[in-house]
């Protein structure tokens, strides 16, 4: 039988590339495309004499073809870190509006299963807590985060207008605050901001008085929840996060102590429209896929640590 080849866009990203390990990991082929705004092509050189692996330089804003059969479509391109998005803002909106559509085009063709990834942020400053897949989100539609929050929004209904006039399988996972390997370390989220000042010996930052909440799901739970959605029955959109939640202050002190108990915490002004509360529930996913993520915080971050030191600190 031959194998199902999957298209996925951002596929040299953090997210994008360990999912191309695990889908050419279970016996699939991976046309990874990318433009490498905030992707690297070092995430994914070590699949690069792979033969179920083909990599395309492809900005998929703008139209291209892929040939042969494609079975899945996933859309994984855009700068997603707030540090990122704010730097590309026009490409962070085309990439979630012109990419969704001809992503959504090339399944069409292909008559591909259609994924794409969207966001906790389509949720805003939530009012509601934990976040529901049925909560229809508080967004500043005119604020500094709503590049990427309205594109994402915009991808979402793009995707479900799609499944209403062609019928087509259509898949939407919103994805909550997740770290690892392959993270860049100036992204600008609290993770590799953390680990950074860890391993420089500095402060760690933290914004407004840090009781503010984030939940930080480890990247090989969030990739087994993703490909769960993709290869079942069920549309969603499904959150897909680690529930277990923590003020910025707390996680800030549990890197301290473990790596670094003389380091000082330094607080620096809240950026305008940073969520105060993010927390999945993700009884929809622990239903209809069977999935919860399994790896402890302590765990997924002494391996992203061990990873950091070895990719930005190796002498």
């Amino acid at each position: 039988m031959p194998k199902k080849t999957v298209l996925i866009s951002g596929g040299a990203g953090f997210l994008g590339s360990h999912l191309c390990d695990w889908l050419i990991g279970h016996g699939f082929k991976v046309i990874a495309a990318d433009n490498l705004i905030t992707g690297s092509l070092r995430n994914v050189a070590h699949l690069k004499k792979n033969k179920d692996f083909k990599f395309m330089k492809q900005d998929v804003s703008k139209p291209f073809k892929v040939a042969g059969s494609v079975d899945y479509v996933m859309h994984f391109a855009s700068p997603a870190s707030p540090v990122d998005y704010m730097e590309h803002p026009i490409a962070t909106m085309l990439v979630g509006s012109y990419g969704t559509h001809h992503l959504l085009e090339i399944a069409r063709a292909k008559k591909a299963v259609f994924l794409m990834a969207s966001t906790s942020e389509i949720y805003g400053d939530p009012l509601v807590h934990p976040q529901k897949e049925s909560y229809w989100g508080n967004v500043n539609s005119i604020g500094p985060r709503s590049i990427y929050d309205e594109a994402k929004r915009y991808s979402e209904a793009a995707a479900f207008a799609y499944r209403r006039v062609y019928n087509m399988d259509t898949k939407v996972v919103r994805i909550f605050n997740t770290y690892g390997p392959r993270m860049q370390i100036k992204d600008g989220r609290v993770v590799p901001n953390f680990i950074d000042q860890i391993l420089n010996n500095q402060p760690l930052t933290v914004y407004g008085n840090g009781q503010q909440t984030r939940s930080f799901c480890y990247v090989d739970d969030l990739v087994n929840g993703i490909t769960k959605l993709l290869l079942s029955k069920i549309s969603g959109p499904v959150n897909i996060g680690n529930p277990r939640e923590f003020t910025i202050l707390e996680f800030a002190e549990l890197i301290r102590k473990k790596y670094n108990p003389k380091a000082k915490i330094v607080f620096k002004p809240l950026p305008q429209d940073d969520p105060k509360q993010r927390k999945p529930d993700i009884t929809l996913a622990r239903k209809e896929l069977n999935w919860e993520p399994t790896v402890p915080l302590e765990d997924g971050i002494a391996r992203t640590m061990d990873w950091f030191a070895k990719n930005y600190f190796q002498k």
